[in-house]
């Protein structure tokens, strides 16, 4: 029972740093709520975001931002052909005693933004999900342990897509969301244009601490969740796999491949963190489905019918949902 006692406080304690939080970052980054919102659940879950959205829609600054309201270290990492597993990990050298020294690489700080992660190479795109699953990095067979909390978002270009290395199926899985960024509306980018084109800085204050983070990241996984809800989003993972069992007409119809076991997990996280982030104490049907497009976006294949006819993923999941 006290156990149950701490918790409402603090999830009541969440949703009030969660508020204070978003208004710090508005001060900065305009617009984008729901994305704002997506970003810190991901982090509240121990999950990592795939961000996709066409250059200078400040994918960097709305990072950097979350970064410096929540007081933890950030690097941006910048993919590019020629880059290799040790620029990102960090590599052994020798130092002026003849003795080998290990000197880490960009990968050891609490949030990594990956930018443009189809620009480099499977090999280092492999060393980044390595740590993101791990929570480690091994080089020259010693094993480092990444500081937790440990957050990658990862940023991709929709348009230019000529000499990229897409991210196969399988790498992209381990990204809990796949987050659409879109262009601003009309009166937020009249004032997005007002602030950045004055001599005005606005500083971010320091909401949250990492011990802070780590305590709800804990707190999200003891939110108790009713078994009909649990079942409806399994249910609902079921339905995007053609030619099974728990199939809908819509999966045989479009999809050449559904989603696996972890989007089903990723749907009960998200929808306790939903709820929490709401001011409730338990997730309900609605928790699940307004997380439902970024969690299974990136793990449902269209076949060739969609795409001719024009269908686009997240029709597909409207149509499930």
């Amino acid at each position: 029972m006290d156990q149950q006692n701490t918790d409402i406080k603090l999830a009541d304690k969440l949703n009030e740093d969660y508020h204070n939080l978003t208004n710090e970052i508005s001060k900065v980054v305009i617009g984008q709520e729901d994305v704002v919102r997506l970003l810190l659940t991901s982090i509240f879950c121990q999950g990592h975001s795939l961000l996709v959205g066409v250059p200078g829609l400040a994918k960097t600054l709305l990072i950097h931002t979350i970064a410096s309201a929540v007081n933890l270290s950030f690097n941006r990492i910048q993919f590019t052909p020629d880059l290799m597993p040790s620029d990102i990990l960090g590599a052994e050298t020798i130092d002026k005693d003849r003795n080998f020294r290990f000197i880490k690489g960009p990968i050891f700080a609490n949030i990594i933004l990956a930018d443009e992660i189809n620009r480099t190479p499977p090999k280092t795109q492999a060393a980044l999900l390595e740590a993101m699953q791990e929570y480690s990095v091994t080089v020259a067979g010693v094993h480092y342990p990444l500081e937790r909390p440990f957050y990658v978002l990862a940023t991709q270009n929709p348009i230019e897509q000529e000499g990229t290395y897409p991210l196969p199926e399988a790498q992209l899985d381990r990204f809990m969301f796949n987050i659409q960024l879109d262009y601003p509306a009309y009166q937020s980018e009249v004032d997005i244009v007002k602030n950045t084109t004055s001599d005005k800085s606005h500083r971010v204050q320091e909401v949250l601490s990492g011990e802070q983070i780590v305590a709800y990241q804990h707190l999200v996984r003891r939110v108790p969740i009713a078994d009909n809800v649990v079942e409806y989003a399994v249910s609902l993972v079921h339905k995007t796999r053609p030619n099974t069992n728990g199939a809908s007409e819509t999966a045989n119809e479009f999809l050449e491949w559904g989603a696996g076991p972890r989007a089903s997990q990723y749907l009960v996280l998200a929808a306790k963190c939903n709820a929490l982030l709401n001011g409730k104490y338990s997730p309900d049907i609605e928790d699940v489905q307004a997380v439902a497009k970024p969690i299974l976006r990136h793990r449902i294949v269209r076949n060739f019918k969609a795409e001719a006819e024009g269908i686009t993923i997240d029709n597909v999941i409207e149509k499930l949902l």
